[in-house]
C-alpha cells in the first residue's frame, strides 16, 4: 500500500499557515456561533507568546497547532488509526526540546497521536515524526491546510448544511478586514458583537468602520 501520510513539504510555510488557520477559525465563528459544534478554532493569546489552533471533528479525531517562539509543532490523532503508545514516545524523543511547553501541553492529549510535524523558525522545512502506518490520517485530517477556499466552500456547505458565498470565504482567506456584509453574507443571524468578539481572539483583522448592531 502506497504511502497515504501527508508530506511533510505539502504544508504551507509557518506564516502561511498561521493566517490559513486563523482564516479558517473565522468563517466556523461566523457559520458556527455555538464554539462546541465549530470543527476550527484560533486563540492568538493562547500564552505568552504562543497561539494555538485546534481541529475537533466531533467523532473522536483531531489536531493541534502552536506557533510559538521557535516555530510550530503540529500534533493529530485520527482515533481509527491509532496504533498504542509508541508514536506519541516517538513524539518526545524526536521533536526537538525547543517545542517543550508543546510536548508538555495536557490540553493537547499528547498520549494520543497518529501523525506529527514540526517546523523552526530556523530552518524553515517542516519535518515529521515518521508514522507507525502508511496511512496515519493525517492527508484527511490535514486537507483544507493544502487546499483553497472552494476546497472549504464545499466542505462547509456538507458539514454545516448551508450555502456558503464563495466571494466570503475567498475574501476571508485573504485576510480582507471583518466587516458587517461579510459576516452577513455567511449568516444573517449572526450575532454582531459575538462574531467581532470571536475575531479580536483568533486575531483576525477587522474593518475600523465595523457595526454592532
Amino acid at each position: 500500500m502506497p504511502n497515504q501520510s501527508l508530506p511533510a513539504a505539502a504544508l504551507p510555510s509557518i506564516g502561511e499557515l498561521r493566517r490559513l488557520t486563523q482564516s479558517l477559525a473565522m468563517l466556523d465563528a461566523i457559520i458556527c456561533p455555538e464554539w462546541e459544534s465549530r470543527y476550527y478554532s484560533f486563540n492568538c493569546n493562547w500564552s505568552a507568546g504562543e497561539a494555538m489552533t485546534s481541529m475537533r471533528n466531533g467523532c473522536g479525531d483531531d489536531w493541534f497547532l502552536l506557533f510559538c517562539s521557535a516555530g510550530a509543532a503540529l500534533k493529530g490523532f485520527a482515533h481509527e488509526l491509532a496504533s498504542g503508545a509508541q508514536f506519541a514516545q516517538s513524539i518526545q524523543s524526536i521533536v526537538p526540546k525547543e517545542f517543550s511547553s508543546f510536548l508538555q501541553e495536557p490540553a493537547f492529549s499528547m498520549s494520543n497521536a497518529t501523525f506529527c510535524y514540526w517546523c523552526l523558525h530556523s530552518e524553515i522545512l517542516w519535518k515529521q515524526v515518521p508514522p507507525m502506518k502508511s496511512d496515519d490520517g493525517s492527508r484527511d485530517l490535514l486537507e483544507l491546510l493544502i487546499a483553497g477556499p472552494s476546497a472549504y466552500l464545499a466542505w462547509a456547505e456538507e458539514y454545516y448544511e448551508v450555502p456558503v458565498a464563495l466571494e466570503v470565504v475567498t475574501a476571508v482567506y485573504a485576510h480582507c478586514p471583518l466587516d458587517e456584509d461579510m459576516i452577513k453574507a455567511l449568516n444573517p443571524r449572526a450575532e454582531l458583537s459575538d462574531t467581532f468578539a470571536d475575531a479580536s481572539e483568533i486575531g483576525y483583522p477587522e474593518s475600523s468602520n465595523k457595526s454592532l448592531q
